[in-house]
């Protein structure tokens, strides 16, 4: 595998030079994450797979790129390719990214990182066993909005935190045969989007304790199942952390929601418009402070990188240094994630085939 530099100075890249990006998939998010890449500080994107030839060369041709495989295994043959970025369908993120570890590759894998907690324990027993780096895609940990919120969470200026809300929610109207409605795809809000509200609520958690995050101690939730499928149509869940924080999480596929999230203390309380997506669609991302007996405070951001590229940058400064945990998304935090998603998903009733593994 490629050694490992750093130097004063303007920062160094990966090997002094750019890491080159492979795609696994080409859908939706796989074109996101590319044009992100382009904008970043680190890397570049070299080649795209697909398991249909054709859409690997549009693909490449609409992203200015050099290479495209036909098949999945073309591409982690690529001595060229240092990274890839795990863009399938849920139930096929661990099966790929152990192909692409075993292939010696680095892997950033799309959330959730397994369809439950024994495949995200797999996969990064895997990667320690090669020294490779694996890191789950949650890109807006990444972006200074949320490393902001850590920051006034552990200044103390919202006293002390007792309760957060967050939510991520929306309405597909795809036809019930679709990936979002479908048990083998791995459908459902829990696993698509309620990831995040997990995540964030732990998160909260544990900077209140100054942690880098806190797994529940208490799970209980209520959920509505797809009548034909069983994926989650929309649920909501409240976790109780040791630190005597109450939080509410919520998500949905058929639902529009307010896909924000409050935290709530005992000298006022923080709103996070747009927690997610920050920047995007030329909005600059904000927060919303409000004291006991002040006016609202709103608390710019500024940070025009795309949320793709600060994730590709941050993956990249742990190469260049040498390590094996992204600290913005570290396998603990991911490992808990899932755990508490497995508890969410056990209170409603919600399984895959996946859990089925090993019985």
């Amino acid at each position: 595998m490629s050694s490992f530099t750093s130097s004063s100075g303007p920062r160094p890249l990966f090997q002094n030079r750019r890491v080159r990006w492979g795609i696994l998939a080409t859908g939706g998010i796989a074109r996101t994450f590319a044009k992100g890449v382009a904008t970043s500080e680190s890397g570049e994107v070299i080649a795209v797979a697909s398991r249909n030839a054709d859409s690997a060369r549009v693909f490449a041709e609409q992203q200015g790129l050099a290479r495209s495989y036909g098949a999945y295994d073309d591409l982690l043959q690529d001595a060229d390719v240092d990274a890839v970025y795990i863009a399938t369908p849920h139930p096929s993120h661990h099966e790929w990214t152990l192909e692409a570890l075993r292939a010696g590759k680095h892997v950033l894998c799309e959330k959730p990182m397994g369809m439950n907690v024994r495949e995200a324990r797999e996969m990064f027993g895997e990667a320690k066993k090669a020294g490779l780096l694996l890191m789950e895609a949650f890109m807006y940990r990444c972006h200074p909005q949320t490393k902001q919120v850590v920051e006034l969470i552990r200044s103390g200026i919202l006293g002390t935190i007792g309760s957060a809300r967050a939510t991520f929610s929306f309405h597909n109207r795809s036809e019930v045969t679709s990936r979002f409605y479908s048990r083998e795809l791995g459908g459902g809000g829990i696993l698509d989007v309620g990831c995040y509200p997990a995540s964030f609520v732990r998160l909260v958690a544990g900077a209140a304790a100054g942690k880098a995050f806190l797994d529940p101690i208490e799970v209980k939730a209520v959920g509505v199942l797809h009548p034909v499928t069983g994926i989650d149509v929309h649920t909501s869940a409240v976790l109780k952390f040791e630190n005597a924080i109450v939080a509410q999480i919520s998500t949905g596929v058929q639902l529009f929601q307010d896909s924000s999230a409050r935290i709530y203390g005992s000298k006022g309380w923080l709103h996070i418009p747009e927690p997610w997506l920050p920047n995007t669609e030329g909005r600059p991302a904000r927060l919303v402070l409000h004291l006991e007996g002040k006016e609202p405070q709103e608390i710019p951001i500024p940070q025009n990188t795309s949320l793709y590229a600060l994730e590709a940058d941050a993956f990249a400064r742990t190469l260049r240094d040498g390590q094996r945990e992204v600290a913005e998304m570290s396998p603990a935090d991911t490992i808990g994630n899932l755990q508490t998603m497995d508890r969410w998903r056990a209170e409603i009733g919600l399984t895959y085939p996946a859990d089925k593994v090993g019985e």
